[in-house]
């Protein structure tokens, strides 16, 4: 069945060990993944496109999409190669993140794999610097879908997230700066822009980003909300004040949020401001996917209720 809103990407099943010593926990991760999940909440018609291994792991994460309403219709299972786990501890410094993802089935996605047709027929194509940075048969994969995409009259949404462990900053940035000239939607975060661009100011990021080729740029600034920028207009969104449990995934919230919003209104603005209200909700509990909120709560807590 057709999606408006496909993301592509890797995803992975979770060992969360939240006290030293203890048992760990088990959930879920991949910044797509999150994103595709956190659109559905919203009401979009979301699907994801990637592999998993044929194994207890990947089992794990279609029953999650399953349950959550993405389309797992474009998740290849293979039988020889294994779905991506990490671990996570804390230590004095925050997270700590241990990977098993090596020759994952997700990495090893080739353009050759892609659902042609049902890329031509997609909204919008999500996509991050993580989907990419995952193995080289992955960015060729990436850049095809993209290509296919934008031919084809859809959407290119894209999240910079940038990952050093993956990948040496020289070779991100210009696998990054080529994609954005590629994008409609662009998604940074405040820290990896700098760290990109070489520039501080988020307005000055923002323009940068523009003049790249981006058409709407949505600059996440963690607890000082975000500024959504479009050729003619830019909007600083104030942030929200809530009890912070948890940050991890919180981008990938905006990410959804935004998506789903600009896909039932076409507005940048109003999807910004709807995104970075999703994004505050999701920080107050654990996990990247169990505190997403849904549209009933982010319409609620905008009203203030």
């Amino acid at each position: 069945m057709p999606v408006d809103l496909l993301c592509l990407g890797e995803a992975m099943v979770e060992f969360n060990q939240r006290e030293a010593g203890g048992f760990y926990v088990q959930g879920f991760g991949g910044d797509t993944s999150n994103a595709a999940i956190c659109a559905a909440r919203q009401g979009a018609s979301s699907g994801y496109l990637s592999a998993v291994g044929d194994d207890a792991f990947g089992k794990m994460l279609i029953g999650l999409w399953e349950t959550e309403g993405v389309s797992v219709e474009h998740v290849g299972r293979k039988a020889d190669t294994p779905t991506g786990v990490y671990f996570v501890t804390h230590g004095p410094e925050g997270h700590e993140f241990t990977y098993r993802r090596a020759g994952s089935a997700a990495s090893l996605m080739r353009p050759a794999d892609l659902p042609v047709e049902a890329l031509r027929t997609v909204k919008i194509l999500h996509l991050s610097a993580i989907s990419q940075a995952i193995s080289v048969t992955a960015c060729d994969t990436a850049f095809e879908a993209v290509k296919i995409v934008s031919e084809a009259g859809g959407l290119v949404s894209y999240d910079t997230n940038l990952r050093l462990s993956l990948w040496p900053l020289e070779r991100a940035r210009a696998v990054i700066h080529a994609t954005v000239g590629l994008s409609d939607i662009l998604l940074p975060g405040l820290d990896d822009a700098r760290l990109l661009t070489g520039l501080e100011e988020p307005r000055e990021i923002a323009d940068f980003y523009l003049a790249m080729g981006a058409k709407i740029v949505a600059l996440t600034l963690g607890g000082e909300g975000a500024l959504i920028a479009t050729p003619e207009r830019t909007e600083a969104i104030a942030p929200y004040r809530v009890d912070l449990v948890d940050a991890t995934g919180a981008g990938d919230a905006f990410d959804g949020a935004f998506l789903s919003e600009y896909l039932a209104t076409g507005d940048p603005f109003r999807a910004g401001r709807y995104a970075n209200a999703a994004a505050a909700l999701s920080v107050r509990g654990l996990g990247a996917v169990a505190p997403q909120p849904t549209r009933a709560e982010v319409e609620a807590f905008i009203r203030g209720d």
